[in-house]
């Protein structure tokens, strides 16, 4: 508090401006002087290094809190929140902790510290953010996918769908890097090996099961209560990952489960045996934390009294059967990444309880989960 302003460190009055905090938040995740040391924000210190007087509620430290889950940062930054209570007011402490997989970006916009300042990163900088990244030990969906060439990809799914939505309109216009570059500077591609990496492969090409050959969602409608009964309908979700979810989304908007309830002799309301919401939340789920490595692919097995939706791979890092769906690690950052930025998961960790709260609302029971080191599976009955 008493010491200078500096590229680690910036001390604010503001209770209520989330984008200057969003911002601060991702220009000490970015680390671009290198300290590797973490970044603190300081809420309700004065420029000169006293405190404000203010009085920290409960409420404003959750809303800093959010910022760990806020789809407008991304990858999402590792960061601790706590209140300090001295003689003269409160004081909250946000540390962030330099990420592993820069650029980090606040709504589209990389922001970096120069000094006591934080501003938007231009071409140079954020290109030197790309490469520290490369020196990281990465994921599966950031490896390079080999084989693959710019040349398999479909470079209009990147430039027309993706990109917009993924970068502010201004920085794209004023960004003069080729396609390899916007592409790696998201970690769509891989540079040093010039190919596109795994999460490319998946989001972009023409045949990723050429590469990925479990990348896949495999439905089957069965006549009865198990496998050994006929199955009546089948359907494979396949393609590029954009494809795929929008086919199971329009999919499941089609009213083959609903049907008429009399709620009086002139009214009747319309009821289904499932909540959409609540399969499509646990089938991304299975998208976005499945192991890519293994060639099953995701099933989504629809029975007379049940469905059942199987991921290849057990729970993923700090998250555990004790601790879920409370605890999210990802095994895929980049695909999390990606399918945030499209839509199709409005925050991290909330899809779980998203399908929960909609099967109470509808009166199914709450979905079961199976832990095995191969594969989760989820259940959600039919309501009775």
């Amino acid at each position: 508090m008493a010491d200078l302003e500096s590229d680690r460190a910036e001390r604010t009055t503001s209770t209520q401006n989330t984008d200057k905090f969003g911002e601060a938040v991702c220009g000490f995740a970015n680390d671009f002087p290198n300290h590797r040391q973490p970044g603190y924000l300081l809420v309700g210190v004065r420029n000169n290094g006293e405190a404000s007087g203010l009085e920290v509620s409960d409420e404003l430290l959750l809303d800093l809190a959010a910022l760990r889950s806020n789809v407008n940062l991304e990858p999402l930054p590792a960061m601790t929140v706590q209140k300090y209570c001295l003689p003269e007011g409160d004081v909250a402490v946000v540390e962030v902790i330099p990420s592993d997989l820069p650029p980090v970006r606040y709504k589209g916009r990389v922001w970096i510290r120069v000094g006591p300042s934080r501003r938007s990163a231009n071409q140079q900088e954020e290109r030197i953010l790309t490469e520290r990244r490369a020196a990281v030990q990465k994921t599966f969906d950031a490896r390079p996918c080999q084989g693959c060439t710019i040349d398999d990809l479909v470079l209009d799914l990147f430039l027309v769908t993706y990109l917009p939505a993924a970068v502010a309109r201004d920085v794209i216009e004023e960004n003069r890097r080729n396609v390899k570059e916007q592409m790696a500077s998201l970690r769509f591609y891989d540079l040093s090996g010039d190919c596109p990496t795994n999460a490319g492969a998946l989001l972009f090409a023409k045949e990723p099961l050429r590469w990925i050959p479990g990348a896949y969602v495999q439905f089957v409608r069965w006549a009865g209560a198990t496998m050994a009964d006929d199955p009546v309908d089948e359907k494979r979700f396949s393609g590029d990952l954009l494809t795929v979810l929008r086919e199971i989304q329009a999919f499941l908007s089609l009213p083959s489960q609903a049907y008429p309830v009399a709620d009086s002799a002139l009214r009747e309301r319309t009821e289904t045996d499932y909540p959409s919401i609540a399969i499509r939340e646990l089938l991304w789920n299975a998208v976005m934390h499945r192991s890519y490595e293994s060639n099953a692919p995701v099933r989504f097995y629809w029975y007379d009294d049940r469905i059942d939706i199987q991921n290849p791979g057990g729970l993923y890092g700090m998250a555990s059967p004790e601790n879920f769906p409370k605890q999210t690690d990802y095994r895929n950052p980049v695909i999390a990444e990606a399918m945030a930025t499209l839509g199709y998961v409005n925050a991290f960790g909330r899809g779980v309880i998203r399908a929960q709260d909609s099967l109470q609302k509808n009166g199914n029971p709450r979905a079961e989960f199976t832990f095995e080191m191969s594969h989760v599976l989820a259940t959600i009955r039919r309501k009775q």
